[in-house]
């Protein structure tokens, strides 16, 4: 089978400019604008959602796991601040990215990523002017990878949009919650509190389905994965994208995602879009 029989393009016709695939397009900036969220859902047909999972079976034991604490912001604590504040509340965090090449350029994973259009589509939806593939090696397109009792906890995103497909749900638990814009025009630590508390009004909860895809603003909107139940694994494909080309992760950022480095993490250390702190 190739990419033809793994997208929905049907429904999501991204290989064929025109009104059908502009109203797709307009519908998903909706989306997006209203609260920083837009789902394709069944941008994958099954056969694509089966052979996605296979494949990220047959490489799971490639999967680099971490375990450690953090807050909503992956800063350190501060003792200046009150107990009580948002920057002190740590917690667990245990995940597991299957490195990006683990997956052939014949397989599903990449041939949904590099079929004609599927970029152009990405872009138009998120209005983004700069837009290039993630030069990674062992970043542009990964699966990450949780197991029961795992999960992400609340948490703001340091890049503008996540793009990913949902492959496998758990058994139970693995929901998607955010809280649309809580950080729009300041840090909100107020509100911010009350989420982390369970006591916010603010939260939309997601149930992804195997096929569905996301994109996400997750700079502004705080957001967790609640945690899994059950033997069955939670894959989720995760594509990326950035303001400048060629760029690479930090060697230690990636030692530590991924549990090692490349040559080109070195030739190409410091050559970001910004000087912000990895």
């Amino acid at each position: 089978m190739t990419a033809d029989d793994y997208l929905n393009l049907d429904d999501y016709p991204i290989n064929l400019p025109g009104p059908e695939l502009e109203a797709v397009i307009a519908r998903t900036r909706a989306a997006l604008e209203a609260d920083g969220c837009a789902v394709l859902k069944g941008f994958l047909t099954a056969e694509g959602v089966a052979a996605m999972v296979a494949e990220a079976d047959d490489v799971a034991d490639q999967g680099h796991r971490s375990f450690n604490r953090t807050n909503a912001y992956f800063t350190a604590d501060d003792p200046s601040l009150p107990q009580d504040h948002p920057r002190r509340q740590f917690f667990d965090r245990s995940n597991a990215f299957i490195p990006a090449d683990n997956f052939a350029k014949t397989g599903p994973l990449r041939q949904v990523h590099d079929f004609p259009g599927f970029d152009g589509f990405i872009k138009a939806c998120l209005n983004e002017e700069r837009f290039f593939r993630y030069a990674d090696p062992l970043a542009d397109v990964i699966v990450n990878m949780a197991e029961e009792g795992e999960g992400f906890p609340w948490h703001f995103d340091t890049n503008n949009f996540t793009v990913t497909l949902a492959l496998q749900n758990a058994e139970e638990g693995g929901a998607f919650e955010y809280a649309p814009g809580i950080r729009a025009r300041t840090e909100n630590y107020d509100e911010v509190a009350r989420v982390l508390a369970g006591t916010s009004d603010r939260v939309t909860r997601l149930d992804l389905e195997p096929g569905d895809l996301q994109l996400f603003r997750g700079r502004y909107s705080l957001h967790r994965v609640a945690p899994l139940k059950g033997a069955r694994r939670r894959y989720v494909a995760i594509f990326s994208y950035v303001e400048e080309p060629d760029m690479v992760g930090a060697p230690e950022r990636t030692k530590q995602l991924y549990g090692r480095v490349l040559p080109i993490h070195y030739e190409r250390a410091g050559l970001r879009a910004d000087a912000l702190i990895d």
